[in-house]
Formats: C-alpha cells, structure tokens, sequence
C-alpha cells in the first residue's frame, strides 16, 4: 500500500471517528459512508497485517486537514487493534512461522510501550487524552490477552516477564514513587494494561461464557503457565495495592486536617480561600487516583479469588497475606474499593476451603466489619460537618447500601457454603470452646444485620438460615448456637413482610424513600421480592417454632401485644375512604395486621405436638417437666391470642377482614382448644349474615362487604378442614345456624356454597357411613330437588327451552331486552338458580371425594382387613355396587338423582354449538353472542394465561373488549351469556369427572342409563361441534378421569364406548387445527384467525351448509368467536386455543400411560424401592426432593407421606397401568390405531411442548407394540419419517428438542430393524438380540409383554427405515450399511445417536442446498449457532486449538525426578 493509499486509509479513520474538531467540514453523510466502505474494504485487503504491525509500532501517526496537522495516532491504532483481533480468531492459527507470530506479538508490544511512555512524559492530560489513552490500553491488553491464550507458556514463555518487568527491562509494570496527580492514569497506564491483561486470561479460561472457545487442554496449559510463574505477578500486585492504600489514606488523613481546620474556623469547604482550594482539590486528586488503582487491582483478584488456585489468596504465598489485606480494604469507600474487597471475600468463600483457613475467616470478619463501620461513622460525621450540614442517616444508608448488601451476601455465604464445618466441629454442636463462641459470634452479626431497614439484606439472607435452621445437628433443642438469633429472625422478618405503600416511596413520604428507591428499581420489582421473601419467610418462621416454641411463640405474642394495643380499636386512621371515611386496605393498621398474618400463621404451623397438645398425659415425653413448662407458656400465649381476636368487634370493614385472617392463621391451634374452636366457627358464620350498614339487599352490598363475606367463607372451609372432627358433636347445631344463614335474601351465592362445603367437610368425619349419607342428602336436598323440579327440567329439556330460560331467544324478536334492568335481573336469578343447583353438588363432592380418598384404604371399597388380604387379586378391580362405594364416600349415593339431569343439561350444551344452531344464532347481531369468548377468556390470552396485571377490569384488562363497550357486570346479558355457558359446561364436565373418580359411573346402579351416557358423551355430531376450549375441558375434566378411573376389568364395556370415537375425532381435529399453519392441502394461513363479529354472516351460511368444509375451517380457528376484540388480541386467542387443546391431549396420555401424574409416581416409587433394595439402604424410603424436610417416616418419590396400606393400593395402580397400555394398543383396533397415528402426526406440529411429550409417548408405544408386524408400517415409515423429517429439517420451532427425537429414531431403529432392545424411555445401552437357528430372525426378547422394563423387538427385520434413510437426499445404500455396522458395534446411547446424528447432518446440508432461502417463521431452518446437526463443527469454529508443543514445567521436572515434589491441586491452575 502506498502513501497516498495510507493518506485515505488515515483519512477514513479520522472522518469515521471524528477525531478533531479541524475534520467537521469535512464530515458529511456521504463522506460518513465513503469512509466506512473504505474501512471495511481494508479489513479484507490481504497485504493488511503487515500495514497494521507498522502503524502499531508506528509513535504518532499525524493526517494533514486544513492547514493544520490532526494527531490521529489513538483512533488509528484502535481501528489497527480490532482487525488484528479478528485476524487473531480466524487466522493465527494457520501461521507456521514463529517469525510472523513474533513479529505480532513484539508489534502490540512496541505500542503498549509507546503508549506507557506517552503517559509518563505527559504530566497532566486534558480528558479528552486520558479517555483516548485509557481506550487503547483496554484494546492492547484484550490483545495481548488473546495472544497469551493461544501462545503462552509454550511459544511465549517470557510472557509474565514482558509485561511485569520495568520499562528499562522492556516491560510496562511501572509505579511512580509518588501519588499521581493526573486527571487520568498517567504513568501507571502500564500497571492498568498489565492488571486488565491478567483479568481478561483468568476470565476466559474459567468462566463458562468464554471458555467454550479455548480447547481444554489450551485451557490446562495456560493455567498450569500461570500457577507456575505467579510468584512473578503476585508479590507486586500485593505491594501495589499496599502502596497505593498508603497514598489513599495518607490523602484521606490530609483532607480530614483540612476539614477538621475549616470546621474550627467555622467554615465549609465551599469557603475556602483560593490558595486553599488548590492543595484541597490536589489531594482530592491523589486519594482518587490512587483508589482507582486499587479497584482495578481488586477487580482482577476477584478473578483470581474466583478460578484460580485458593492458595494465592488464603496461604501466604510469597508473604502476600491477601486476607488481611482484603478485610483492611472494608473500611475504604474510595471507588468502591470495600465492595470490591467484600467481592473477593464472596469468591472465596462460595469455594470448598478447609476448616482451619475458614474458621480464621469466621474470626477474623466480626471485628474487621465492626472497625470498618466505626471509622466510616466518624468520616460521615467528618465530610457532613466540613459541608456545613447535619448528618443525614437515611442518605449514609443510601451510599452504603451497595455495600452493606454485597457484606449481608458474603457473611450468608460463609455460613451457607460451609455447614459441614460447624456440624463436623464436635465442640460446636456440643456448645463449647472457642470455636463455638467464634460462631456464636458470627451468626449473631449476620442475624444483626437484618435489622438493616432495607428488606433485601433479609431477602439475600433467607437461604442461608433455611439450611441452618433445616440441619439436624444444629436444630435440636440441646444446641445453643441458633438460639441468641431467634428473637432478632423472628422480629426482622416480620418487620419486612409487612406491605409498604409504594406511593409513599414516589412521593417521598416514607422516612427510607430514598433507600427503597435505591433497593428497588418500581413497585414491580417490590411485589416481586416480597412475595419471594414471605415464601422463605414462612419456613424461617415455621422451624423456629419447631426448635424453641417457647421463644418463638413468646415474640410473637408479644408483637401482636403491641399491634393489638396500637391498632384494634381503629384509633389510627389514614388512608381513609373518602366516602365513608373507613379504613382502607392502604391504612396502616390494615397493612400492619396483614404482616402479622404470616408469621403468626407459620409459627403456630410449625410448634411441635407436644406444645400444644395437653390430652397426652401417659405419654412419658409429654409429660417431662420442661416440656409441660413450656407447653403451659405456649398454651397460655395462643389462647389469650385467640380470645383477643374473637372477642375484637371492630367497625371498619377492613380491621373485620383482618380479624377473620387471624381466626384462620389460627387453624393448628384450634385443633388443641375445642371450646374457643366453637367460637371462632360462630365468628366466621356471624361474618356471612352481617348485613350491610346500608343496606340488606344483595346487589347493594358494597365491594368491601362482599370481600370480607368471601374471606370468611374461605376461611371456615381453611379451619374446618383441619379439625373437621372437633366438630362433629356439634353439628346438629350447625346444620340449624347454616340453614338460618342460608334463608337470608343478602346471602352471597360464593357464601351459599361455602355453606354447603362447610357441612360436608364436617359431615365426613363421621364415623358412620349411614348417618354420613343421610346427612349429606339432607345437606344437598335443595340443590338436589332444584335440578328435579319441573322448571329446571323443562329448562334443560331442549336447545330452545334453554335458550329462552336465559334471555337469548328473546333478544331476537326484542333486542332492547338484553339491557333492561327488570329483564336482566329475572334472568340473572334464572341462571344462579340453575348453576348454583350444580355448583353446589360438585363443590360438596369434590370434598367428600377427598375426605375419602384421605382414609387409610384410600377411597377402595374394601375394609382394612381385606385390603391387606388381597395381594395379587383384587375383588374391587370391576363393578361396585353404589351401596359399597357410600361406605366411604358419603356423596356416591346421590348419583342416580344428579346423572339424569346432568346428562340432560350436557346435551343441550353440546347442541347449542352444533352447525344448524350457529346457522341460526350467528345471524343474529345479539344471540351470536352465546359463542363468545369472554373478556376473561381474552384477558387470560393477552397476557399468556398470567392473571397478575390487573386483571380483566384493571388497567390494560380486557374488559368490554368483546361486545364493544359492554362487560359483565353491566346491566347487559349479551356480555354473561359467555361467562355462563363457560361456568355451567365446565361445572358438568368436573361433575362427570366425579362420577368417573368415584366409580359410581361403573357401578351396576348406573349401568341401564350407561348407553344413554354414551351416546351423549361419545356423539361424533356433538364432538365434532366443540371448540377447541370445549375440547380442552372435556379432556381434562372428562377423559382424564374416565381412562385412569375405571377398573380394568371394565376397559371393553366401558372405556372401548367412549375411547374409540374419540381417539378417532382427536386425530381429525389435529390434523384439521394445524393444516394451516404448515400450509397443507392449499388451506390458507389466514383461516386461523378467530371469527369476528364482521365475518358472522358468511360463517353462518359455511355452518348452514356443514360438512368438511365447515369442519376445517370451523378447527382452523379453534372454533373461536371474539366479537368485536381487536386483531392482536384476536391471534393471541387463536394461538392459545390451539396449543392448549394439542397439549391437553399429550398430557392425557401421558397421564394415562404412567409418564407424568399420579400414576408415574407409582412407578417412581417402584424405582426407589428396588434401588434401596439393591443397595440396602433403607433410608431411601424416607427421603425425598431436597425441599422438603423428613422425619424419617417412609415417604414416596415425590416426599408425600405415605398410607399404612400403600402397597396394597400401589399394586391395583400398577395392574391397572399395564392393562391400559395393553388395552389402548393392542386390545381395540380402532382406538390404537388413531391413538398411535395422531401421536405420529403431533411430531409435525409447530409447538415444543406438546412435541416433547409426544416423544415420550412414542417410546412408551415401541415398547409395547413394536413387536407386532401390523404396526411395522406405521412405526418404521410413518413415525420413522416424521422423526427423521423433524430433525433434517432443523425448524427453529424445534431446537431443544433434536436430541429426544434422535432418540425416538434411535428406538425405531434398533428395534425394527437390527434386533436390539432399549430400557423404558429409549435409555440406556442397547442390547442385542441373538438371530434363530435360521440367522434370519431375532430372538424375542423375554419381556416382550413387559412394556415397563423395555419390551420387545420386531424379531423379522423390516426395511422400512432403511428405505426411509435412502430416500434422503445424499445418502446412500452403503451409507446405511456402515451406520448399521456402527449402530452394532458401538451400542451406548451417546454413541448411536452421535452416530445417527452424523447421517442426518448429511442429509440435512444436501437439503439445504436446493431451499431457496424462503422466511418461513417458526417454520424455517434454525440458524447454524442453533443446529444440533451442526453442533460440532460450529463447536470447531474459531475455537483456540492445542499446542503441538508439549507443555514442560519446572514442577512437572521434579515431578519425575521425585526431588522435593509434593503434588496438590494448585498445579492444574483450579
């Protein structure tokens, strides 16, 4: 390149940069874009290394430009750093000559030093120099870093020496004997090059996110490089800092004599003469420039701290004691420098470090935290008095608090990452010597520092007091060490769950606005913490109580003392309704009631029985003295507790509200006290018939009201779920009060079936099966005579009776009716009268459903006795009689009343929906309505089914969005009709999915109205009618229940009636739902937007018509009507209707196949049980998920307790698992055969999830019918295709998942073609089957009839896959022959799915060749960074590769030598 060239290359730069403010004339947009084309065109000019090397090594570079000479050596040598940066990646390797690599490395050398020694001759830059020259010296040292990476310590070997000599020994580690008074680095911009250099290396070799491109042992050798040559870089880091903290302080100390003056002379330091000022801003100059020197120092130490061997820091290396240097530093504020310091303490301490060195930690830190705090309270008080102003303590808080946070992280840490250390301290756990009192200390400082006002030194603590508090060792009564911080937990954590009011924060109102403005960044990020830290907070709060319930309940007490006193009688008032002047859920009392809850609740949760419970008298354990101290103190506290709150009859709504969350945080401790139990139950029941102040009627009772009314309703249910059979003497009492209750006219219909579920939780604890059934048929008698009556009957009878009962059909002939007030309140009560009849039945169902399924047998139908009788057959597996199924479940016996009408009602739904009544209705601008979604259905979409914004009528809800202008609270029945229809359709499924799980529907009882039940639930007319959220909930509610519910036995006559058109309808609706989106069959993409009120018209004359046509398009949009919603919205619903209902499907049959739910943890506990065999460790069967804490009972998988008669229960689930997987697959041709091909099809449906689950299934069904040859077809071409489809195809929609459709290839494959079989899942290695006699077939496997432990093989081989795998574009017969001859001789899992992925890389890049680049969305081909296919070789890409050098230490010499060697865990550098 010639002059003229480097003139325009230079002149490029200068433009591009804006270097001088003499080149402005010559910028402009074109000029801009000149320069920018020329800049890049010389990042590919080939001769373009050897011009950077000259330009780097060049001292100034100057460029002509009007008249004057513009100094462009910094800009020029930045633009010459970056493109030998990316030479480096792409191109040094290729390099075979030391010389060019040397000429490099001595180039960025020569620049580094000529950089150094502009600085040192430059007494003071102004700050436009100091940015440029602090720029270049970060890009030479990322360039000197990337050399060092790839050369050292092989080809570079004096690359330590190079940076860390003096300059007049060649190197840049030059540190004047003075403190710097440079605006900027100065002549330490040496030391900063050398300090960034050795972070950058230490980062990239260690941290995850850089070190996947360096190879491993390039890795290695770079850290072993360092470990080995450290005495040459740490000794004068260490004096660096030592010096450089001398000169902090020493200009800290004469700026507190200055101030200290200025004070004495009654003045401030804005008030300083002019000869003062300068020698104040001068030291002000050194302090800082000497801090910042210090902070780089620690930033590259906590490197070191991080990944580097321990030993640097923690044994004295070379005398460099860094601890102490690094607790020192916690008294400097100065660029941060105690925050970093505390960052390389956290480093340390997160790492495995011995006992002894931690324990000089633990120690050491108490007091180095105690002096840093008194110094700095003294420079506070310093700096405030020299500004003339009075010290601020919110404002220091605020200054300290990254500080004080980063402190409260470190000190949980060394606790939290070394527990092992105080358990294995006998001393310690045994309460004495001094490494005992050295821990008391420490956890007394932690616990301490949660009394910081802001809540997130709590929250960052929480972790690490769970785990000490969760320790057996340290939680047993007999150790002292955690109980001096009970009372200082138990009174922070309170503290902090109380609610602050975020406006108060805006406008400054509260006394540490300022603090939670810099702890948080909105009120989101509040919301978010607290319900976080109340979540730990429970647990805190519940084994305190555990391990000292004396204490715990003693601060509690105490603390309600003082709310109650403060607060209960309303005397503080704030935050008022402004029109009835009462309370407000903002008031403080309110908030302050509503933090106590948990903490109350919680404790009480957590007190140990023998707290609590004084019936025990026989019990030796209860009855030791200290226990029966400790139990009257406790008993004594609670009660006056719970008598306080019973009694307490405040005015304000709220303050009622509070009192009723304070009965239910009561709950355990009813249990102990029956007599106050009663009165609590009358205080909830005197909460829901209090009428208004104002007014009696139900549609006037305020939003508060009803609240509170809710609230007491939730909160009797919450009670007398735990104590149901405390009650039970009473009942006849509360039969009368409820019955009172319910005949007020202001009762809520909410509260009506608390009521009703009241009674029935109650009635379940009786003992005697009959009076339990009269009772609940005494209970449901009004619901039960609604559903009977003539007017509900005729009501339900038919689509237009219905339709009529519910304002519909009037709205044709008179629209006005929808809105008139008299009209909208008489069909109102028509609804709530209908669904409040089911409602009930299902909300008393569900719970004696529960309760039954709660007793020891678990709901079977069998006593104890039986139950333990019956091992292997099981006389309950078929038809129970009604009569035997009520002897546990007091509800089953109402059956034969309730299906009749639920039958009939679930038809006249379904045909609503059908064709000719959309034709009918869609016409009509107001009954079209009936098929609306609701604004909740659209809220729910919108925000991706999350609930916590708002909500419907909040800002940004959905509210009136559907029926333009209108929502259902208005006086307008257009907008409830969506609403109801949901309520009513999803209240008769759940009531369906009942009978199924009480197994009512199979008993003989029912059975004459079985084929009228089937012809509802099973019409094809019905179900093709559905929407896709219909079909949702007839899943989930439905299916579900029938499939896992029914007795084996009864598979053909009662699941075969139902399964069979429906696995036949899912496949069709699938098939129809997504043909879409992957543009099959010419249908457009548009067809899946949602139907709007505009497009009613042509959508009723489709439906008129019916058929397929209607059919398609009815699925391609889920069947969904939005209204009026608008076109964003609008395609969110769309997409949730579809994903939803393909996911609903999958979970079902992973359900009903044992592959998540209920019944995977059966064979989840199969597992363990045999793995706790097989080792002989028993305590397997009493532990479970970390989460939980155990007390040593047996536990299942998932760390539920178990019944007394699990096996027995178990071992029914177990037979019932593989009867329904034979009976899904190979028992009815129909129903495996749409069951098994839309499993296939959903592999090529654009949604991960569902695709997942999917794959799972497929392992599960080559299990059991692989070895069938009338599935050959459909398994080795149809589900070998779209496996083998999806993963050349490599769609976006798809990444993530490539690996587990590999494996279902993988499965295939060995199974149908090379004879060899897989454990459950596709795991493990496959084993190979041995060919017959004839070497033309396989032998069967022995558990071929056993899908659970892997099932068979195809024992003819089919060529199937092989032509499947031949047909992809490059590959080849022979091809298939060698992965086959792999696939045999490599049997492990990861092998022969390396090995299948390589063939399908081949296919796949040959595909790539004939695309045409098309955008297809979710649908096209992931990007390479994404390809698993490509994940090796994007691996390689750019990637440091080893050294052909051997790498020779001088510790690896006396390694062999055996001369003075003791080898540790330093020499691999981690």
């Amino acid at each position: 390149m010639n002059d003229n060239l480097k003139q325009e290359l230079f002149r490029a730069i200068a433009i591009s940069t804006a270097t001088s403010p003499v080149l402005i004339p010559l910028i402009n947009q074109q000029s801009r874009a000149e320069s920018y084309n020329k800049l890049e065109e010389f990042k590919k000019y080939n001769g373009r290394v050897a011009i950077i090397l000259e330009l780097l090594q060049t001292e100034t570079l100057m460029l002509p430009a009007n008249g004057q000479h513009v100094d462009i050596t910094a800009s020029t040598k930045l633009y010459a750093l970056g493109v030998l940066q990316t030479f480096l990646k792409t191109n040094y390797a290729k390099l075979n000559n030391e010389g060019d690599r040397l000429a490099i490395r001595n180039a960025v050398m020569i620049s580094a030093r000529q950089l150094l020694a502009k600085c040192c001759s430059s007494a003071i830059q102004d700050t436009a120099s100091e940015n440029e020259s602090r720029f270049l010296a970060v890009k030479i040292a990322a360039l000197i870093a990337d050399i060092a990476t790839r050369d050292f310590p092989q080809r570079w070997t004096t690359f330590i020496s190079d940076l860390f000599s003096p300059p007049d020994k060649g190197g840049l580690w030059y540190v004047p004997s003075d403190a710097s008074i440079s605006k900027g680095y100065g002549p330490l911009i040496g030391v900063k090059i050398c300090l960034e250099c050795l972070k950058i290396i230490t980062e990239d070799c260690t941290d995850g996110d850089f070190n996947s491109k360096i190879s491993t042992s390039r890795r290695n050798d770079v850290l072993i490089g360092l470990n080995e040559v450290n005495g040459q870089f740490l000794p004068l880091i260490f004096e660096l800092v030592s010096f450089q903290y001398t000169l902090v302080n020493n200009a800290k100390t004469t700026i507190g004599e200055m101030c200290n003056y200025l004070v004495s002379t009654s003045r401030t330091i804005y008030q300083m003469t002019p000869q003062e000022k300068p020698m104040f801003e001068e030291q002000v100059l050194k302090r800082d420039n000497a801090g910042k020197i210090v902070a780089d120092c620690l930033s590259t130490l906590e490197k070191f701290c991080q990944s580097m061997p321990i030993e640097w820091m923690l044994s004295n290396l070379h005398n460099c004691d860094f601890i102490s240097a690094l607790l020192h530093l916690l008294r400097e504020d100065t660029a941060d420098t105690n925050v970093l310091s505390v960052a390389c303490l956290q480093q340390i301490v997160v790492r495995k470090i011995e006992s002894q060195q931690w324990s000089r930690l633990v120690s050491l830190l108490p007091a180095a935290i105690n002096e840093a705090n008194d110094i700095s309270t003294k420079q506070d008080s310093i700096k405030a008095a020299s500004e003339g102003k009075t010290l601020d303590s919110v404002q220091v808080l605020v200054d300290k608090y990254p500080f004080h946070r980063a402190l409260s992280k470190m000190l949980a840490s060394t606790i939290s990452a070394h527990i092992a250390h105080i358990t294995n301290d006998k001393d310690i756990t045994k309460d004495r010597g001094q490494n005992f009192q050295t821990v008391t200390n420490f956890l007394i400082l932690l616990a301490d520092m949660l009394s910081h006002p802001s809540p997130r030194i709590c929250g960052d603590q929480s972790n690490t007091w769970a785990v000490l508090l969760r320790d057996p060792q340290l939680s047993k009564t007999q150790t002292r060490l955690l109980q001096p911080c009970f009372e200082r937990l138990i009174v922070a954590y309170s503290k902090h769950l109380i609610r602050i009011r975020w406006e108060d924060i805006e406008e400054q109102n509260h006394p540490y606005a300022a603090l939670f403005e810099e702890s948080f960044s909105d009120k989101d990020e509040y919301d978010l913490f607290l319900g976080d830290v109340r979540s730990k907070a429970n647990l805190i709060f519940r084994m305190i109580g555990g391990i000292d319930p004396e204490l715990g309940t003693s601060v509690i007490y105490q603390k309600f003392e003082y709310l109650f006193a403060t607060y209960a009688n309303g005397s503080v008032r704030d935050h008022l309704d402004p029109a009835t002047g009462e309370l407000t859920q903002q008031s403080t009392a309110v908030m302050e009631l509503e933090g106590f809850n948990l903490p109350l609740d919680n404790l009480i949760h957590g007190l140990p029985q023998w707290a609590l419970d004084d019936t025990k008298t026989r019990d030796p354990s209860y009855m030791e003295p200290s226990r029966v101290k400790v139990r009257n103190e406790v008993r004594s506290m609670l009660g006056d507790i719970a008598t306080k709150v019973i009694a307490w009859n405040p005015n304000d709504i709220w303050l009622k509200f509070r009192r009723v969350t304070l009965m239910e945080a009561l709950k355990y401790y009813w249990e102990f006290d029956a007599p106050r139990l009663m009165s609590a139950v009358d205080a909830f029941l005197q909460c829901l018939g209090d009428e208004s102040p104002t007014s009696v009627a139900m549609h006037n009772l305020s939003p508060e009201v009803i609240s509170l009314r809710k609230k007491a309703g939730v909160s009797l249910i919450a009670v007398t779920k735990k104590v149901p059979r405390l009650l039970v003497a009473w009942l006849g009492q509360l039969s009368e009060r409820v019955k009172s209750l319910l005949s007020l006219s202001s009762i809520l219909p909410a509260n009506r079936m608390h009521l009703y579920e009241f009674l029935s939780c109650v009635a379940t604890a009786v003992d005697d099966p009959t009076m339990r059934s009269k009772f609940i048929a005494d209970v449901l008698s009004d619901a039960l005579n609604q559903i009977e009556s003539s007017r509900i009957k005729d009501a339900i009878g038919s689509v237009d009776r219905l339709l009529t009962y519910l304002g519909v059909t009037a709205a044709a002939s008179n629209p006005a009716s929808v809105t008139n007030e008299s009209v909208v309140d008489q069909v109102t009560n028509n609804y709530v009268r209908l669904f409040s009849a089911f409602n009930q039945l299902l909300s008393v169902g569900k719970r004696c459903h529960e309760a039954a399924k709660s007793r020891p047998n678990a709901g079977i139908p069998l006593s104890e006795s039986q139950l333990l009788q019956y091992q292997d057959t099981f006389p309950d597996e078929g038809t129970v009689s009604i009569n035997d199924l009520s002897m546990n479940d007091p509800f089953v016996h109402l059956w034969p009343r309730i299906l009749p009408s639920l039958m009939q009602i679930l038809n006249t739904i379904f045909s609503i929906w059908h064709p000719t009544n959309q034709a009918k209705y869609l016409k009509d601008p107001v009954q079209r309505f009936i098929y609306a979604i609701s604004d909740d259905e659209a809220y729910l979409a919108k925000n991706q089914g999350s609930i916590s914004s708002g909500g419907v009528f909040g800002e940004g809800g959905t509210a009136g969005s559907v029926v333009s202008g209108w929502h259902r609270r208005a006086c307008n029945l257009a907008p409830k009709w969506s609403g109801w229809f949901n309520e009513l359709r999803g209240t008769c499924l759940q009531l369906l999915g009942l009978v199924a799980g009480q197994r009512a529907l199979f008993s003989p009882e029912i059975s004459p109205m079985y084929p009228a039940f089937v012809s509802i639930m099973a019409s094809t007319e019905h179900l093709n009618a559905m929407e896709h959220r219909h079909m949702s909930q007839y899943i989930k509610q439905f299916i579900d229940y029938i499939l896992l519910s029914c007795p084996s036995t009864l598979y053909q006559s009662h699941v075969a009636p139902i399964a069979a058109p429906f696995f036949k309808h899912m496949e069709h609706r699938l098939k129809c739902t997504w043909a879409p989106v992957l543009k099959m069959n010419e249908i457009p993409p548009e067809s899946t937007k949602p139907l709007t009120t505009s497009d009613c018209e042509a959508a009723a004359l489709l439906a008129l018509r019916g058929g397929d046509e209607w059919l398609l398009s009815y699925y391609a949009r889920g069947g969904a009507f939005v209204g009026d919603l608008d076109a964003v919205i609008s395609e969110a619903v769309a997409e949730k209707l579809r994903v939803e209902v393909s996911r609903c499907y999958a979970d079902m049959l992973q359900a009903a196949l044992a592959l998540k739910g209920d019944w995977a943890l059966v064979l989840a506990n199969v597992a363990r049980d045999e793995q706790a065999t097989k080792k002989g460790d028993s305590n397997l069967l009493s532990s479970g998920p970390k989460s939980k804490v155990y007390d040593g009972a047996l536990v299942n998988a998932d760390g539920s307790e178990r019944s007394e008669f699990h096996y027995a229960i178990e071992a029914r689930k177990q037979q019932r698992i593989d009867k329904l997987c034979h009976f899904l697959l190979l028992e009815n041709e129909t129903i495996a055969g749409y069951l098994v091909l839309s499993i296939v099809e959903c592999l090529n449906y654009p949604d991960a999830y569902t695709c997942r689950r999917c794959l799972k299934i497929c392992h599960r069904i080559l299990e059991t019918v692989s070895w069938v040859e009338r599935y050959t077809h459909l398994l080795g071409s149809q589900m070998f295709t779209y496996a083998v489809r999806g993963v050349i195809y490599e769609q976006r929609w798809m990444v993530g998942i490539e690996w587990d459709m590999i494996n279902v290839i993988r499965d295939i494959y060995c199974r149908l073609v090379l004879g060899q079989s897989l454990q459950c899942g596709g795991q493990g290695a496959a084993m190979q089957s041995p060919t017959d006699a004839t070497g033309v077939q396989f032998e069967q496997t022995k558990v071929v009839d056993k899908p659970l432990q892997g099932g068979g093989i195809l024992c003819k081989p089919s060529d199937l896959p092989r032509q499947v795998l031949v047909s992809l574009p490059g590959i080849s017969p022979d091809m298939v022959m060698q992965l086959e001859a792999k696939l045999k001789e490599k049997r492990s899992a990861k092998d022969q799915k390396d090995t299948l992925r390589d063939i399908l890389r081949i296919a796949a890049e040959n595909l790539k060749e004939n695309e045409n680049g098309e955008e297809l969305g979710m649908l096209g081909r992931a990007d390479l960074s994404e390809s698993l296919l490509n994940q090796k070789e994007s691996a390689k890409k750019d990637i440091i590769q080893d050294l052909p050098e051997k790498l020779v230490t001088q510790s690896m010499i006396l390694k062999k030598n055996d001369k003075f060697y003791n080898p540790d865990a330093t020499e691999m550098g981690a």
